[in-house]
């Protein structure tokens, strides 16, 4: 552990418990070589959580400057790269996002791969929510500059609908790295003289062992609704979601917190603050009112819509346009609905 102390003893005390996790999840491996990885602000749990499993600790994720958009600036990239090489970091990997989880923002992922391939830096790409969006003609503009990244994450159960759970790694390298990786020759599990290709034994190529056939749901709904198919949900999540956008502006109780380029259609409910944002106490009464709609959606059994803050901005209402079998009169009744609940508001 840095500088080889010893862990904090609990003896009933919260405080020091809590102090007992920070050191179990801060925990960087000073005796070999500190390593870096980047990632923006904006982007999943996951990456920390993931360096925490690693032994890296939480505290050997540089976060990178994200944009009012929620987009990572390649500028400030290339400036955390250079300020952890002058503390005696290592920065190896850079994760950039296609689709983060609340402002559904997809960074640049060419011109952070020029950063990159300058520092020669693994570039992954975490498109588990936007990367369906390379299905559509129309839209995968989006994620312009993803055939260079060396990894990319992809979750079909996300936006196509695929049965939960169906994740997908795609990698770049050829040589077989994850069972370089992962693998421990278990002679009793992967035998090497089987009459068939052993290649295809993933066993020993994953952190786990045993698992569910995930490819197989997204195969069977591919060879079911064909590209075209997917093309089409893809393209039908996102013209409902500017069918979305576009009613919320006829609506003098709601305000679009921006103008999504996904299917994250984000805004508050306002009715009695609009007009009001200069008042002290502005935000403070605005940060109430998704709550109380919540609590009130559920309890009459109406509908689920997620909130939540966002940097400086107060709770605001996270409409996912996924679903392929929503249609404009959900909509319609998402609104209306809303409106009913929050008359007295």
């Amino acid at each position: 552990m840095a500088d080889s102390q010893p862990l904090l003893s609990l003896d009933g005390d919260p405080v020091a418990a809590e102090a007992l996790l920070q050191d179990v999840f801060g925990i960087v491996v000073d005796e070999v070589i500190r390593k870096g990885t980047s990632a923006s602000e904006k982007c999943h749990y996951s990456i920390k959580k993931g360096a925490a499993f690693l032994g890296l600790g939480t505290d050997s994720v540089r976060v990178v400057k994200a944009d009012e958009r929620g987009k990572m600036i390649p500028e400030d990239l290339e400036r955390q790269i250079s300020l952890a090489k002058a503390e005696g970091a290592v920065p190896f990997l850079v994760s950039a996002t296609s689709g983060t989880t609340v402002l559904g923002a997809f960074d640049p992922l060419e011109a952070i791969a020029d950063v990159c391939q300058h520092h020669g830096l693994w570039l992954h790409v975490d498109a588990a929510w936007g990367g369906s969006v390379l299905l559509s003609q129309t839209h995968r503009h989006l994620l312009a500059g993803i055939q260079r990244a060396d990894s990319v994450a992809w979750n079909p159960h996300k936006l196509l609908s695929t049965g939960l759970q169906c994740s997908a790694l795609l990698l770049r390298d050829t040589s077989n790295l994850l069972k370089r990786c992962h693998g421990s020759q278990a002679s009793y599990l992967f035998q090497q003289d089987k009459f068939y290709d052993v290649a295809l034994d993933t066993g020993d190529k994953v952190v786990q062992c045993g698992r569910r056939v995930d490819c197989l749901k997204l195969w069977l709904m591919w060879k079911a609704q064909g590209e075209q198919g997917l093309q089409r949900r893809v393209d039908q999540a996102f013209a409902l979601a500017r069918y979305l956008v576009e009613e919320l502006k006829k609506r003098e109780g709601f305000e679009l917190v921006m103008e999504p380029e996904f299917v994250n259609v984000c805004f508050w409910f306002v009715p009695s603050l609009r007009g009001k944002k200069g008042s002290p106490d502005y935000s403070e009464r605005l940060s109430k009112v998704a709550p109380i709609l919540k609590e009130r959606m559920v309890r009459k059994g109406s509908m689920m819509i997620g909130y939540q803050p966002h940097g400086t901005r107060s709770n605001f209402f996270r409409m996912v346009v996924a679903n392929p079998a929503l249609t404009r009169a959900d909509v319609d009744f998402l609104l209306n609905e809303l409106e009913r609940l929050g008359q007295d508001l």
